[in-house]
């Protein structure tokens, strides 16, 4: 009986130096944090910009200015006028007409006599051409504006005017259009202004090649 009382009364002891050493404390149930009432959204400021469009009239009138390079006579200024009709969108015809004024050939240049005479030297065109807008597109400028841009074919014939003689014309071109405004537009082109002539004693297709800058206006 003493073993088992003495091993009770250890027992006792060693629960109670527990206790005192490690002291058990009342849990108490964590309350789930509670989700913020609002989420934090980031602010996109949003800017509208203002596009330059086309007018809604579909004519076009305008006047240019550049180089033309007649073959076999050099390369000099050449002023002329832009008359389009817009069909659709992306389809339009023009029309222009165009002066410039051819120097002396090379063999003009070596054998001291003329073939033309002042009158002869000017070049006149007119042609009526199909044209397409390959690829439309925008430019922006600074964050609050933004233009409309055509980078476009034509393709047409006509009649260039040059020594006394009037030649058939097959015209091709590419160019670019920038829209300024509602009414107003700018025209970068180049084309090729391809005919045949026998000025040299031997039938000759040449290739004038035209660059021109110009402004036009839609009514």
């Amino acid at each position: 009986m003493v073993g088992w009382g003495r091993k009770f009364f250890l027992g006792c002891l060693g629960i109670s130096l527990f206790a005192w050493l490690f002291p058990i404390t009342q849990l108490r149930a964590v309350e789930p944090m509670q989700a913020e009432e609002q989420i934090m959204k980031p602010q996109v400021l949003r800017q509208d910009a203002h596009i330059a469009g086309i007018d809604t009239e579909s004519f076009e009138i305008g006047y240019y200015n550049g180089v033309m390079s007649v073959e076999d006579f050099g390369a000099n200024s050449v002023q002329g006028l832009w008359f389009a009709y817009h069909l659709t969108e992306d389809v339009f015809l023009v029309s222009t007409l165009g002066k410039t004024t051819a120097g002396k050939s090379s063999q003009e240049e070596y054998s001291g006599s003329d073939i033309f005479t002042e009158s002869e030297r000017e070049l006149e065109y007119y042609n009526i051409m199909l044209g397409y807008n390959l690829l439309p597109g925008e430019v922006f400028w600074g964050r609050d504006l933004a233009f409309n841009t055509d980078l476009y074919l034509t393709i047409g014939s006509g009649v260039t005017k040059f020594g006394g003689d009037d030649h058939s014309t097959f015209v091709y071109g590419i160019g670019y259009r920038f829209i300024g405004a509602d009414w107003l537009s700018v025209h970068i082109d180049m084309r090729n202004h391809t005919f045949q002539h026998d000025y040299f004693g031997r039938e000759k297709k040449v290739n004038n090649l035209e660059f021109t800058f110009g402004l036009a206006i839609f009514f």
